[in-house]
């Protein structure tokens, strides 16, 4: 009863905004079938190689490996490429687009996931902000310059067994040295983050031109363990409107004017489209 409450509250926020921004985190991506990683039990139920290693998410996630062991780190980021290319994003990823289209202020993303999900679903590159970068993009592990380039045409083989990289690693095309995932990883002191930084000027430049526009930001599958899309989402519902927490473990909305929904992305995405008007469902 308390969940359709809030549905229900969450569509009138909706249906009376001029502007939607949407934060998402890794929950986002899990009702499209990708992993869940919270924990190390999550990780390794995933991979179970890694279990045998005795290594988690944030141990992998890290750059050193580049350089200490480029065949265990790319075969990390290389099975996760593969991964994410073949995965098909689920339908809340279209009914946010709608939403957007019918708001006259429409829509921009601020996400931490580098999966490009959002990109895969038809949001323009110019909407989306990728805080930790993208796995579709690649830079110098040196790094030799502040470039980024697409990964559209990278492959890498990995051993299923061992999660290790087989034959060629991908190299920078500047200096000839080993290439990395555009990532923003654990401890990185070598991330070149223009492409990222652009982007993120964007959509700032887009919420102040809001001005006093009924700005509401929708936050998905955001958890408190890295807290930045959390964070991003509090503060601009914090200055200029309201906040639609969809989260089905942590969803409490402590501060402002908000709405919590205990469910899934996909789920609470599905739930609220039905309850608003013709013109978000057109």
């Amino acid at each position: 009863m308390a969940e359709a409450a809030g549905v229900s509250a969450a569509a009138g926020l909706i249906a009376d905004a001029h502007a939607l921004l949407v934060c998402a985190g890794a929950g986002m991506g899990v009702d499209s079938g990708l992993p869940d990683f919270r924990g190390p039990e999550g990780f390794w139920r995933a991979y179970p190689a890694y279990r045998d290693l005795g290594l988690s998410f944030a141990e992998l996630a890290d750059p050193v490996h580049f350089a200490a062991d480029p065949a265990l780190a790319w075969g990390f980021y290389g099975h996760r490429l593969a991964l994410y290319r073949r995965t098909r994003p689920h339908a809340g990823f279209a009914t946010l687009r709608r939403w957007g289209a019918a708001l006259p202020g429409g829509l921009r993303v601020f996400t931490s996931n580098v999966d490009g999900q959002f990109h895969r679903a038809g949001f323009p590159d110019d909407v989306i902000a990728e805080c930790h970068g993208s796995i579709h993009h690649l830079q110098c592990s040196g790094p030799c310059t502040t470039q980024s380039w697409s990964a559209a045409d990278v492959t890498v083989e990995v051993d299923p067994v061992t999660m290790r990289a087989i034959g060629p690693l991908p190299a920078c095309p500047h200096c000839g040295d080993l290439a990395r995932p555009n990532i923003l990883m654990f401890g990185d002191a070598h991330w070149v983050g223009e492409r990222s930084g652009l982007r993120l000027d964007e959509v700032g430049r887009w919420r102040r031109g809001l001005r006093t526009s009924k700005l509401v930001v929708i936050e998905l599958g955001a958890g408190t363990a890295v807290p930045t899309v959390r964070r991003q989402a509090e503060l601009a519902s914090a200055a200029s409107g309201a906040l639609i927490r969809i989260n089905p473990v942590e969803p409490e909305v402590r501060h402002g004017r908000g709405v919590a929904l205990r469910m899934s992305a996909a789920d609470a995405l599905a739930a609220v489209d039905e309850l608003l008007p013709a013109p978000f469902r057109a």
